[in-house]
């Protein structure tokens, strides 16, 4: 939305509406693509669309702004799945820089986190649009129903599948923010020194790296699977940077996570999963193209 409205925003009860649920929406949006770019096209389209209905006739706000939400980010969900088909090696979320308070609401920072967006990415649009409604913002059948054109009853059972589809595959404890924090810790003093054994103790054995390029910067084509590959691929990768490699600790979706920068260039996000103390997942952004959203914080809510 431009910022063209905002001075109306005291006269205009259809503006008022949309930027007080703002926040919320491109939530929505950004957990069912994965993309805060595309999220954002999904904002303007909510608006453009918002703007053609009466307010008054409109009996909860919210509710219908999220509708739209949806349907728009299915649409775009579609329409992404076939540009992902023709990504070159693995693709990653498109990270986004959070303000610290939202590591502090559980909830929401897990179901941003880079290894739940991942395990979303296995859903069908439908299924995906489906759970987020549900499962992270809690919103009511019926409501879903209209949302994405089936039936309540429909819902309930894409719901019920998307949710044991996710259960298998999401971490099976939820880690505090400290004990992600203290193996990311390990993990940069042992990248920044070398030392391979270190590297080691913090990996998982089963531990997956995934690095997404784009095709214009280089990364892996495909998964790096076990400890003794991970920490090898990643000692060679730092020791051949051309430059000064910095990492330095930031929050990326909610969760810890390493900022790399080359001669004070930023050269990707790491974000990482941590199970039982040890690292079992690394996602490393290095396309340019979706390290955006790195110089400022993007507010996320739940509400």
């Amino acid at each position: 939305m431009n910022d063209d409205h905002d001075d109306r925003a005291t006269t205009d009860p259809a503006t008022e509406a949309f930027v007080a649920h703002r926040n919320l929406l491109f939530t929505v949006a950004y957990e069912m693509l994965g993309s805060a770019a595309d999220a954002e096209d999904v904002l303007q389209e909510t608006w453009l669309r918002w703007v053609e209905v009466d307010p008054d006739q409109v009996r909860d706000r919210r509710a219908y702004l999220v509708r739209i939400t949806t349907r728009q980010s299915l649409n775009r969900l579609r329409a992404l799945s076939r540009r992902k088909e023709a990504y070159v090696g693995p693709w990653l979320p498109e990270p986004v820089l959070t303000a610290p308070d939202v590591a502090e609401d559980v909830e929401l920072a897990e179901s941003v986190s880079m290894a739940l967006m991942l395990v979303l990415e296995t859903l069908s649009p439908t299924e995906r649009a489906v759970f987020v409604l549900r499962e992270v913002f809690d919103v009511g059948y019926d409501e879903i129903a209209a949302a994405v054109d089936k039936s309540p009853a429909a819902v309930r059972q894409i719901a019920h599948r998307a949710r044991r589809h996710v259960d298998a595959r999401r971490p099976r404890a939820t880690v505090s923010a400290s004990e992600t924090r203290a193996a990311l810790e390990s993990f940069r003093r042992a990248l920044e020194t070398g030392d391979l054994q270190g590297l080691l103790d913090v990996l998982a054995p089963e531990v997956v790296l995934m690095s997404d390029g784009g095709g214009v910067k280089q990364a892996a084509r495909r998964p790096v699977i076990g400890a003794d590959k991970v920490a090898r691929f990643i000692v060679g990768g730092s020791g051949k940077a051309t430059g000064v490699l910095t990492v330095d600790p930031t929050v990326v979706n909610g969760n810890p996570a390493l900022a790399l920068r080359l001669d004070d260039e930023l050269d990707g996000i790491l974000a990482l999963r941590v199970e039982d103390a040890r690292i079992t997942g690394l996602y490393y952004v290095r396309n340019p193209a979706k390290l955006t959203r790195m110089e400022s914080e993007t507010p996320l809510t739940l509400r």
